[in-house]
């Protein structure tokens, strides 16, 4: 073979072979479906794309979440919450056991739970209102310190007789009728009725504290005041007497059929729904059921409305490890969903 021939071959060889690789090249880039700037990505220090990354969307996604079984308790607000979202936390993170305790001398609630949690008896705390001064200052005496972290928006929804005609009230008349100077529906311009109001006791739990406090300025209830034990006990009375009136959790008041949730305002005439509007009719219901007036309680236009809090014991043990993994865990996506499921409203 002449010279000439030998380089025509090697020249042709050399172009079939760059044909062929960069034919090879561009069908892996444009028909294979990879990515070549995401491979060269990973291999740099260039962060991945978000849904890369973990994003502490899931229950599973949480970091930090200690093996055991971790005792809790406190407020009865957070009944709802504890309902919804348990199963499904235990179902992803079955290593984080989790069992709600009650004290065994006194009533379930938050200063109940967090008493209980000082004393060591708790691994976290569920507060349906913060902390107060002499509970730090308890838990100071005991070597440590106490941590609220808000998971989620509550608030207080004020419960009337469905038949009860009134537009709504202001929170200064609804503490005039819950320290007496009010005693008649006429006077915040309802029926000639004579009011009978009904609350737990002060003991019991965050949410009266948080009553008494924010909305009666510290004064005492009114005698003729009648103190029931349970939420269904109070709504059973509301719809056997038309004068009566009570007030709870909203997630607990909101969709029951047998009462009406009173709009509420700062001002005369300026109230807020703590229900979406229009309200659900008593005849309409359980088919349908009133829900939360998410806008009212996110912005605060809704005059009365509180967070519920975590509490941790900052001890730097695992009780402490415990009480953060399990907020984080209801601040994860997943489980403000089921908070919002519950009837709370997310805060995140």
């Amino acid at each position: 073979m002449s010279q000439k021939n030998e380089t025509t071959i090697l020249v042709l060889s050399i172009l079939i072979t760059v044909g062929l690789i960069a034919g090879g090249f561009w069908w892996f880039t444009n028909k294979s479906g990879v990515n070549l700037n995401t491979i060269n990505s990973s291999n740099s220090k260039t962060p991945q794309p978000a849904s890369e990354q973990p994003s502490g969307n899931t229950f599973t996604s949480v970091q930090d979440v200690p093996t055991g079984l971790f005792n809790y308790g406190g407020s009865t607000s957070w009944a709802p919450i504890r309902l919804v979202v348990d199963p499904s936390l235990q179902a992803a993170r079955p290593e984080f056991r989790l069992r709600y305790v009650e004290p065994s001398n006194a009533s379930p609630g938050s200063g109940t739970g967090i008493q209980s949690l000082i004393d060591g008896q708790l691994a976290f705390a569920q507060s349906s209102r913060p902390v107060l001064d002499q509970e730090l200052s308890r838990a100071q005496q005991r070597g440590f310190t106490l941590k609220q972290i808000p998971v989620a928006i509550d608030g207080l929804a004020v419960a009337v007789n469905p038949n009860l005609n009134i537009q709504g009230l202001t929170v200064e008349q609804l503490k005039l009728i819950y320290t007496g100077k009010i005693n008649n529906w006429s006077q915040v311009g309802g029926p000639n009725i004579s009011i009978k109001p009904y609350s737990r006791r002060i003991a019991d739990g965050g949410t009266v504290e948080l009553f008494v406090q924010d909305i009666l300025g510290g004064q005492p209830f009114s005698s003729n005041v009648e103190f029931i034990s349970t939420t269904t006990q109070a709504l059973q009375k509301l719809a056997g007497s038309p004068g009566s009136i009570y007030y709870a959790s909203a997630p607990e008041v909101i969709p029951q059929c047998s009462i009406k949730a009173l709009p509420l305002g700062r001002t005369q005439g300026q109230y807020i729904a703590p229900y979406q509007e229009p309200s659900v009719l008593p005849s309409e219901c359980p088919g349908k059921r009133n829900k939360l007036n998410i806008e009212g309680f996110q912005s605060g236009k809704y005059p009365i409305t509180r967070n519920l809090f975590v509490v941790v014991k900052q001890n730097g043990q695992t009780e402490q490890q415990a009480g953060v993994a399990y907020a984080n865990l209801l601040l994860t996506e997943q489980g403000q969903e089921l908070i919002s499921q519950a009837g709370f409203v997310k805060i995140r």
